[in-house]
């Protein structure tokens, strides 16, 4: 019984890595994208609005990633699917900072508001891409 139920294990050990490789990964990429330094304005500054805009971002790039994985035929398949959530995210800061030319510096300044509004667009098209996704 017990030796049944773990049968599941390696791939949801090689699913969980990988997908800990592609946050890791997205937040590499993200934060160096990004105008502001967002680990510094959090761990140096305590800046709220920086942890809230970075956290929020990370959700709506997982999110798609859940999806890739119950949609996915495979590993290589669930890659593709997290490169190409990796790049709609990054697509998603490029947007929302066209409608708030001064995301960047509000952030910096600790704005909340900016905060909320990358998050919400971050949270929204990494709900539309995980939607998207379907087998």
């Amino acid at each position: 019984m017990i030796v049944s139920s773990l049968s599941g294990l390696p791939a949801f050990a090689a699913y969980l890595v990988a997908a800990i490789g592609f946050c890791a990964l997205f937040l590499l990429i993200y934060t160096r994208i990004t105008p502001h330094r967002e680990f510094t304005l959090i761990v140096e500054n305590h800046n709220a609005s920086a942890a809230v805009a970075l956290g929020m971002s990370l959700i709506g790039f997982a999110m798609p990633l859940t999806s890739a994985i119950r949609h996915s035929a495979g590993m290589v398949d669930f890659a593709i699917w997290a490169l190409v959530s990796l790049i709609v995210q990054v697509a998603g800061y490029g947007l929302a900072r066209l409608a708030h030319p001064t995301l960047s510096k509000s952030i910096e300044d600790n704005s909340i508001a900016a905060a909320i509004w990358l998050g919400t667009v971050s949270l929204t098209v990494g709900i539309v891409s995980a939607s998207s996704m379907t087998p």
